[in-house]
């Protein structure tokens, strides 16, 4: 059996991450954010995949302001992506973000951050700082002679070191590089000196096949050593195969369960809510197949007769989709 790293424990929303919790599974959307009905049915595609905590991204305030309706929508964590904007924090955290990833010492002054913490404190906001090889501090590239273990882990605790001076400890940590040997000694290295929970991930991994055998490698080996609290695999395709590849990884090596049924009460009342989305949205002429796809994917997903009792409707509203987005040209 897998002897997990010893971490503390960081709640994003409902889900308990680090601290001896079952490892979750995470990903990212690829819709532009300000795109609130494309996001919410990537999200919800995720789930039925088997997504824990999903990011957005979060490059303008416009997206921001979004984050509040798609939280709504949605029934797992949800995480913003900030770079260099702390102000984009701010509104992320006004809108009820479950977690924010950024690094503290890119997004201002130090009062800037301050704001941040203040703000994130009162809600318990947990912050993941993501350090990533591509991006490491320009004295640091010139220390180590280029991107390096060494230099990310110098980097964390840089980073680290700002949110502890403001006796903030709800962190997590990524240390990310597209090489998984060097992703692996990063975090090695990391696991002696702090007991943060660690985000998993291997960034630009690439192609889905060149990606799954890079994320394998890199997350498996981790993993297998006993650190991780969560993770993200990172592919040039469809997030949802993301997930399902995470998935896998840790079915490997024995760290997941499968097995999420609900009772016919709560079948029932997401099938009653896959209607309302047709219902509501079939009212501005078009329904989103996206989203009737991903509702009906978790309404039969686990349903016990799925074949039976949600075949006939769901064929129905899909068909009803295409026949009113030709008659608006869409």
């Amino acid at each position: 059996m897998i002897q997990r790293r010893k971490t503390r424990q960081l709640q994003l929303g409902k889900v308990k991450v680090g601290g001896g919790a079952p490892i979750t599974v995470q990903s990212m959307t690829k819709t532009d954010t300000r795109d609130v009905d494309a996001t919410v049915d990537q999200i919800w595609a995720l789930e039925v995949a088997g997504c824990d905590i999903v990011r957005v991204a979060v490059p303008v305030r416009e997206a921001a302001e979004q984050l509040g309706k798609i939280k709504k929508q949605i029934r797992i964590p949800l995480v913003a992506d900030i770079h260099f904007n702390y102000k984009l924090a701010l509104i992320a955290l006004e809108q009820g973000v479950d977690g924010l990833r950024l690094n503290p010492g890119n997004i201002g002054a130090r009062w800037c951050i301050e704001e941040v913490v203040k703000l994130a404190a009162e809600r318990k906001i947990p912050i993941r700082i993501g350090v990533n090889a591509g991006s490491l501090e320009k004295d640091l590239l010139q220390k180590y002679g280029g991107p390096t273990a060494a230099g990310m882990v110098e980097s964390g605790l840089r980073h680290i070191r700002i949110l502890e001076e403001l006796n903030y400890p709800e962190i997590k940590i990524s240390l990310k590089a597209s090489d998984p040997l060097m992703t692996i000694e990063a975090y090695r290295m990391l696991a002696d000196k702090v007991d943060y929970p660690f985000h998993l991930g291997v960034t630009e991994a690439g192609t889905p096949t060149v990606g799954t055998v890079k994320s394998a490698v890199g997350l498996g080996t981790l993993l297998a050593e006993g650190i991780g609290d969560t993770i993200r695999v990172s592919l040039a395709a469809d997030p949802v195969e993301e997930v399902r590849i995470g998935a896998e990884i840790l079915r490997c090596l024995g760290l997941k369960k499968d097995g999420m049924t609900l009772s016919p009460v709560l079948l029932v009342g997401e099938l009653m809510w896959i209607l309302s989305v047709w219902h509501r949205r079939s009212r501005n002429g078009c329904v989103p197949t996206a989203t009737l796809t991903s509702m009906s994917r978790l309404w039969v997903a686990r349903s016990t007769d799925p074949e039976k009792r949600a075949r006939p409707i769901l064929e129905s509203l899909a068909a009803k989709a295409s026949v009113s987005s030709l008659k608006k040209g869409k």
